[in-house]
């Protein structure tokens, strides 16, 4: 046989190896058996080699790839400065005395309510407003109304919540007030006066084309005067699972911002004969956090159906804590500096039930997480400086104050879960 005949049995032979009955009788052989089963073994180990190697190198690329992605996942909500490779928790941070601060005067804004103008109310102190938020390992590039107007041009700004979240809605239309030229240009749409009895009011930017509205809805879900289910003490119901009945017209914003939390109390439920209700059956034994999570799972469930994400920003701030000294006996002390400790404060079931809740969303959600650093603020509280002095406040905030800065975190775009150097409102359909 030639050699290129041994060269194209030895090839066949390796091609079917499966079928001994094929090979060639001149090559049986013990010396050749001997050299068959050395090759043979040579390919096996080579081929054992091979995928031990394809299985080194996936685990070693599953170890170096997923702790990388995990820490590019939590990092969604830090910044990068000047191209560093430092990155900065825009949460965890600290006050510092700053004197360009405050950044508007109340008595020159028409939209501030008379009881949280806390100057023109009679606090001589005025250290309060003195104080700028900074993180720890950065600087927060400064508020800049300018940029801020123009952004916001031809938008539709949506805040839905209790009196906590119309303070927030009256700080950010004083902010940009002040890079108005003429003030006569921003009113309230209806003409109406800014009041806690109303539930809809809007303020219209005509020289920018953009308006900023609050929508009063303090529990999110549906709130009906009943007495169908004939006990006595249900003076009326929260729907837990259908969103509050004005809840169309928040839709198409272009940025929303929601809170809820205050009222979430007994004394505002149960002591006035309020109870909650899931699919039309009374739940008089349902705890508040379980009723809480429940509304806020509806919330979520709305917003996933119903809010185009290449549009709308959302926006959801986390509960503010109060300072009472004596809630039960409405005792309050104001302070004229910020606390040293939280004391506490820094968590609240509240807080965690929005971050547990917008993490599982498809609609991307800006938790602003204002717990910790507002918990600090004991100076900042309305106190006995409001239209009533009568009745102290240690629940609601002075105007200038702390809800400015919440106002500076929206305006960067910042939350938990969304990148805070992304812009604010998406533009020609581009999401942020």
């Amino acid at each position: 046989m030639s050699t290129f005949g041994r060269s194209l049995s030895h090839k066949q032979r390796a091609l079917t190896v499966s079928s001994p009955r094929l090979f060639d009788k001149s090559v049986s052989s013990p010396r050749f058996s001997r050299k068959s089963e050395v090759s043979r073994l040579f390919r096996v180990l080579i081929a054992i080699g091979s995928v031990v190697s394809f299985f080194l190198a996936i685990g070693g690329g599953y170890l170096y790839v997923l702790p990388n992605l995990t820490k590019s996942f939590h990092e969604e909500n830090l910044i990068s400065f000047n191209g560093s490779n430092s990155f900065c928790d825009i949460f965890d941070g600290k006050w510092v005395v700053d004197n360009s601060y405050p950044l508007y005067n109340a008595s020159e804004c028409p939209f501030v309510e008379k009881g949280f103008n806390c100057l023109t109310n009679g606090r001589t102190n005025d250290d309060y407003l003195k104080w700028r938020w900074k993180p720890r390992n950065c600087e927060l590039p400064r508020y800049n109304v300018y940029h801020m107007l123009e952004i916001l041009r031809n938008k539709r700004i949506v805040f839905v919540g209790d009196s906590m979240s119309r303070t927030q809605w009256e700080s950010l239309i004083c902010l940009l007030m002040t890079g108005v030229q003429d003030k006569g240009s921003v009113y309230e749409v209806n003409g109406n006066k800014i009041t806690k009895l109303i539930r809809f009011l809007g303020v219209r930017f005509s020289s920018f084309n953009f308006t900023v509205e609050f929508y009063r809805s303090v529990f999110l879900v549906q709130h009906t005067w009943s007495s169908k289910y004939g006990i006595k003490r249900v003076r009326s119901t929260l729907t837990l699972d259908k969103l509050d009945d004005i809840s169309d017209e928040w839709i198409n914003a272009d940025v929303l911002i929601f809170n809820s939390g205050q009222w979430w109390v007994p004394g505002k439920l149960f002591g006035v004969g309020c109870y909650f209700q899931v699919n039309s059956t009374l739940r008089i034994g349902m705890s508040i956090q379980t009723a809480f999570r429940t509304a806020l799972e509806t919330w979520s469930s709305w917003i996933d159906t119903k809010i185009n994400p290449n549009r709308t920003r959302v926006f959801f701030r986390t509960f503010e804590p109060s300072h009472w000294s004596n809630l039960t006996q409405r005792m309050c002390n104001v302070t004229n500096q910020p606390l040293s400790e939280t004391n506490g404060q820094e968590s609240n079931s509240f807080s965690d039930a929005v971050l547990e809740v917008a993490h599982s969303m498809k609609v991307p959600v800006n938790v602003l997480h204002i717990t910790p650093m507002s918990a600090y603020r004991k100076d900042a509280h309305v106190g006995l400086w409001s239209d009533n002095p009568s009745l102290s406040d240690c629940s609601h905030w002075c105007l200038p104050g702390l809800p400015d800065l919440w106002n500076e975190m929206v305006s960067r775009g910042g939350g938990v879960g969304y990148h805070p150097s992304s812009p604010l409102v998406k533009h020609e359909g581009n999401v942020a």
